[in-house]
């Protein structure tokens, strides 16, 4: 078996999992949530038995590294900032920051299927693979978090 070098693997993904990421957690968590993939991806990488979907693969752990961050948010008190804005990353504002925090309280396999069908405009094909699931689950997880995200706006929207 022959896999890349693993910073090969870094340099062609990072870019794409970073944006996937804030999508997830929010541009605040990404780069936290990115370092833990990597370092995970690290650990895990000599023992592969395979180079195959090593894409999807980098993917599956991102997703469990932001469903943990996202668990660690909810457990944690909200502090006052005395009317201080947090800090930004320098990344430009989501066009409607509700409609994507709305997406970040989806279900792992709902949110993770409606980022990449609508954030990545991926196919729902490379959705499954990259999910590890088939096609027409990928499918099924958009189509349940789209019912999802529709009911939670028309209520905000009354």
């Amino acid at each position: 078996m022959h896999l890349p070098p693993f910073a090969s693997l870094v340099e062609a993904h990072a870019a794409e999992l970073h944006r996937f990421l804030a999508r997830l957690v929010g541009p605040a968590d990404a780069e936290d949530c990115l370092q833990e993939t990597f370092m995970s991806a690290l650990r895990a990488y000599p023992r592969l038995r395979h180079g195959d979907h090593l894409r999807a693969w980098l993917y599956t752990i991102a997703q469990r590294k932001a469903t943990d961050a996202l668990r660690r948010r909810g457990r944690q008190p909200t502090r006052d900032l005395g009317g201080v804005e947090p800090a930004t990353s320098g990344e430009p504002p989501a066009v409607d920051d509700g409609l994507w925090r709305a997406v970040r309280a989806l279900p792992a396999k709902q949110r993770t299927a409606v980022l990449h069908r609508f954030a990545l405009d991926l196919a729902y094909a490379e959705i499954g693979e990259r999910m590890g699931i088939s096609e027409e689950a990928a499918r099924q997880n958009v189509r349940a978090g789209m019912r999802r995200l529709r009911k939670e706006v028309s209520v905000h929207d009354r």
